[in-house]
């Protein structure tokens, strides 16, 4: 695209459901289960991760100040908060494995999973939930991510879209 272009960002949604689907694949396939994987290397990862997510929201919103909205795919917030949701529901899912107790009903990934899901859309249905101390930790952490980190990614998103919308109506 040449500067000073206003066309908007194309953007791939076969691609983007593409990587949606690795980050599903790579969160059943990670081996938490071997015994190689301890506990302190599991939440240095974790830690690195979320880091990982809140730095690349940061970026990507300064990213916006400097470019046209309109050009910028909503590509990357979208997969910040798939990546998010998955890397607490492994946090979920290894906790509840190292220290049996901590959650009433998470007993498999695909449990992890839904209750991230759940926990993210604010539903919370009940059937699984925090009973240790360890896992409320958790949970206060992971509520905090999706309350600013995933919020802003969702803000960036809605603010692209809405700018794509203005220069499409001009």
């Amino acid at each position: 695209m040449k500067k000073g272009s206003t066309r908007a960002h194309p953007w791939n949604r076969t691609l983007l459901a593409a990587e949606i689907a690795a980050v599903v694949a790579l969160y059943y396939l990670l081996p938490l289960e071997e015994a190689g994987w301890h506990v302190v290397p599991r939440w240095a990862l974790f830690v690195l991760g979320v880091g990982l997510i809140c730095w690349s929201v940061v970026f990507t919103a300064r990213r916006q100040e400097r470019v046209n909205p309109g050009e910028l795919s909503p590509h990357g917030p979208v997969l910040l908060a798939v990546s998010g949701l998955a890397l607490f529901a492994l946090a979920d899912y290894g906790l509840a494995t190292a220290y049996p107790g901590e959650f009433e009903g998470l007993e498999t990934r695909t449990d992890a999973l839904y209750f991230a899901l759940t926990t993210l859309a604010t539903v919370g249905f009940g059937d699984i939930h925090a009973q240790g101390q360890y896992a409320r930790l958790l949970l206060l952490a992971q509520m905090a991510f999706n309350l600013i980190v995933i919020a802003g990614a969702v803000s960036l998103l809605t603010s692209r879209l809405r700018a794509r919308a203005r220069g499409s109506a001009r």
